[in-house]
């Protein structure tokens, strides 16, 4: 087992594809995963999270990509939901996997949303964490703290490296590990600015929820108990409007996710890929 194990942490990185990716494992059930605005493909993969190995170890073929714009894969021109949907479309495409599942993050789970709406029959589960079915409320208060808080640093001249700790900081549990806080605030300063600024732009307008009563497959809605980007009530309502959902709130975990919570974080998304991918 633990050869089998240390193979299986070993990631393949693809970049001759619609999308780049790291690649974790043989199953013939592909998991693709997808991150957050701040993130890439090293979220799912990296020493603190290990969503892509643990996934591996489990029978799946975990595939972490890169959204149009991050790492090495390409920008899009325009940079919209459409947009990234269909990168990610091309990619499943690419992969002919005889069963795929989506995970997507925070602004992940919105593009795995787009997906399912434009080509709902690619996907056979899908699970989202910390994320929503729409952009903000009706009195687009939130969405204007949301916007300013982001691009008030960009704009002042701070770049990436000036935003990324303290909105890291901001959006991690109380009890998160400072490696794991230090580690998120790391990826996103290397998040290239214009990528960032486009890929707000792109969610802001963003609006799915008449999608939820439609989907027809099983959807898993996690969160952290202590995620103040998108609470758990969210998520349970999400839940509550899905057909063939199940709702999973992470004690002690916050909008980071994996990344802060890795264990029982992996621990649910495995659970229910198992018994129901």
């Amino acid at each position: 087992m633990r050869c089998l194990v240390i193979a299986m942490n070993q990631a393949t990185l693809v970049r001759e594809a619609p999308l780049a990716h790291l690649r974790w494992g043989r199953g013939e059930r592909v998991v693709v995963l997808l991150h957050g605005l701040g993130g890439g493909r090293t979220a799912w993969g990296d020493a603190l999270s290990g969503t892509g190995p643990a996934l591996a170890v489990a029978g799946f073929t975990a595939v972490a990509v890169d959204l149009p714009g991050y790492g090495d894969s390409p920008a899009i021109d325009p940079y919209d939901m459409a947009g990234l949907s269909a990168a990610v479309v091309a990619l499943i495409d690419w992969l002919q996997p005889p069963r795929c599942a989506l995970v997507g993050h925070s602004m992940g789970g919105m593009v795995a949303q787009e997906v399912m709406a434009r080509a709902p029959q690619r996907v056979q589960a899908l699970a989202i964490s910390g994320t929503s079915a729409a952009f903000g409320n009706a009195d687009r208060r939130w969405q204007a703290e949301f916007m300013a808080q982001r691009l008030g640093p960009l704009d002042a001249g701070r770049g990436m490296v000036g935003l990324a700790p303290g909105l890291v900081l901001g959006m991690a549990s109380p009890t998160a590990p400072h490696d794991a806080v230090a580690r998120a605030a790391l990826l996103m300063s290397g998040v290239p600015e214009a990528t960032y600024r486009q890929a707000l732009h792109a969610v802001a307008g963003f609006d799915r929820r008449e999608l939820l009563r439609d989907l027809r497959l099983p959807v898993l809605c996690l969160t952290g108990e202590h995620d103040r980007s998108t609470p758990p009530a969210l998520l349970a309502q999400m839940a509550a409007r899905i057909a063939d959902a199940e709702f999973v709130c992470v004690p002690r975990m916050g909008h980071l996710a994996n990344m802060e919570a890795p264990e029982p974080f992996n621990a649910a998304l495995i659970d229910f890929l198992s018994r129901r991918f």
